[in-house]
């Protein structure tokens, strides 16, 4: 029965652990790793889950052990006064005698912790570029730095098991030794005719019968002292919030009608941003200019409603008047999809792949030369005809995991059709164009205006081809908005903008108008990208 309780206990622990640790992850989506590492988050759901469940099935073997050592001592004070006391004393010395160990056996799994994660960092990372290792011959190089790194690991973890062994061994040679010098004073108690042999008898089992709840006492213990670091690490993943900022902030987009009543979200709405003052007009294709990347990847988790600031205290965004952290997360998620610059590519078919929540109006077919994926067609064509022997359907060839048997360029563009599928109301996208030529690059601009025409998109990229062809470019600085216009216009007036786009020096004086005596470089500059852009 002890068993089935203990086991029981643990796995509905873990379930549950693991259910939680799920649902954040989702609710969170891509921003999660910009809060915690991503190897952490594996940590959580792995290891630590189970020291933390050995804590939680531990401590009701615990109350148990405690309830039978009180029972057992009073009883035994109460038969026996002098054993009673003896056993009293004795019980709460044996249960804290190996607490001093404690600490060093967990700075040593923490140690073997740490040098095992260094180790599996460097065997991904390693994996990861193995074909540029192999080009540049530097296999054996990291061969023997992971050599290195897996004897740290074994080192590290003789030194922890040896003080586990320790500690294993103090939890079966104290007890004995307790029991023995119990019998010990008993006999002479015995001896002296102060209690009878069937006393004495008596007060052997009982004595016996506390030797596993003192075992207990001590693996109690260990759980506690192994499973605080891993509590700690799964409470600072549990505690992140999609929404921690006040739902709005009091802050209306211009124009905007609604209302942050969590209700539902109104069709057809503006996208505004009270933080950066970024505005995407409902059914126009806005273009977002960063000079920095990581910035623009924070804005873009903005827009979607996963990041509303890092102070807590920032209103979020609004979708026609309507925080994004107002509604409920499947409504918000529904009405904006975000595409990271590094969209994951899972394991499966294309048909799978593209089969995702989406309203229909957009086919895979029209997704997928919107997004110019007519290469990777006849590429998955290929490898299916190779795999079955036959005229092969590229729907049905196989993705690898991560999409590592493409290009950079391939994955992009199998990416941009998956979330031109969905086809949601606004469509943010993350530097989508970034690993493909310029010719291509061209094809798609004019793909993802077609296809998404009246509905909401937002580009984030400084590629000129792009923002050309956007209704509308927003160039955002220190997470402010400082300008907004035509591509073109933009381009003549403000040096700020030149400097992302063109890579201009910002001390450029700005442009005079076109056709106006001495014209600058800057300007010369400005009209050469505008003709260019034409042709």
């Amino acid at each position: 029965m002890t068993h089935r309780v203990t086991v029981t206990n643990w796995l509905t622990a873990a379930a549950r652990l693991q259910q939680l640790l799920a649902r954040r992850t989702a609710e969170l989506g891509p921003v999660l790793t910009r809060r915690v590492a991503a190897g952490e988050v594996v940590a959580v759901g792995t290891g630590d889950v189970e020291k933390i469940c050995w804590f939680v099935e531990a401590f009701s073997r615990f109350a148990a052990a405690v309830a039978a050592c009180v029972a057992v001592s009073v009883g035994l004070m109460l038969y026996q006064p002098l054993i009673g006391v003896a056993v009293a004393v004795g019980v709460p010395v044996l249960a804290l005698s190996v607490l001093p160990l404690l600490p060093a056996a967990q700075r040593r799994a923490d140690e073997q912790r740490t040098r095992a994660g260094r180790a599996t960092e460097l065997a991904s990372d390693t994996v990861a570029g193995l074909r540029v290792l192999r080009g540049i011959g530097g296999e054996e190089l990291f061969l023997a730095r992971y050599r290195s790194a897996s004897q740290a690991v074994r080192a590290a973890a003789v030194r922890s098991a040896r003080m586990w062994s320790l500690i294993s061994a103090l939890q079966v040679v104290l007890p004995g030794l307790f029991l023995v010098a119990v019998v010990w004073f008993g006999a002479r108690l015995a001896l002296q005719g102060r209690i009878t042999v069937g006393e004495l008898v008596a007060c052997y089992g009982a004595v016996s019968f506390l030797l596993m709840p003192l075992r207990i006492f001590e693996e109690t213990a260990s759980a506690w002292i192994f499973s605080r670091a891993s509590a700690d690490r799964a409470a600072r993943v549990l505690g992140l919030r999609r929404g921690d900022a006040p739902a709005g902030g009091g802050t209306h987009a211009p124009g905007a009608t609604g209302t942050a009543d969590g209700a539902g979200l109104p069709a057809g709405g503006d996208l505004y941003d009270p933080v950066s003052g970024l505005l995407a007009p409902a059914g126009k294709l806005t273009a977002v200019v960063c000079g920095d990347p990581d910035a623009a990847g924070l804005l873009a988790d903005r827009l979607g409603g996963h990041a509303p600031g890092a102070d807590g205290d920032e209103p979020s965004v609004l979708l026609g008047g309507v925080a994004l952290d107002a509604v409920e997360l499947h409504r918000a998620r529904a009405a904006v999809l975000v595409q990271d610059k590094d969209p994951v590519l899972l394991s499966g078919t294309l048909r799978e792949l593209l089969d995702v929540p989406a309203s229909g109006a957009v086919t895979a077919r029209e997704a997928l030369e919107a997004a110019q994926c007519g290469d990777v067609l006849d590429a998955l064509a290929r490898a299916s005809a190779g795999t079955a022997g036959a005229d092969g359907d590229p729907m049905d060839a196989r993705i690898t995991e991560r999409g590592r048997s493409l290009s950079g360029g391939q994955r992009q563009r199998l990416a941009l059709a998956r979330s031109l599928v969905a086809d949601p109301e606004v469509l943010v996208l993350d530097e989508p164009t970034s690993a493909v030529d310029s010719h291509t690059e061209a094809r798609i601009a004019e793909g993802l205006r077609g296809l998404r025409a009246g509905r909401t998109t937002v580009v984030f990229t400084s590629s000129p081809l792009l923002l050309d062809r956007s209704d509308r470019v927003v160039l955002v600085r220190d997470g402010r908005t400082v300008a907004s216009g035509t591509h073109r216009g933009l381009l003549r007036q403000d040096p700020r903008y030149r400097a992302v786009v063109v890579r201009e020096a910002e001390a450029v004086p700005a442009a005079r108008p076109a056709g106006a005596a001495g014209t600058t470089g800057a300007a010369r500059t400005a009209e050469a990208v505008g003709t260019e852009d034409e042709a």
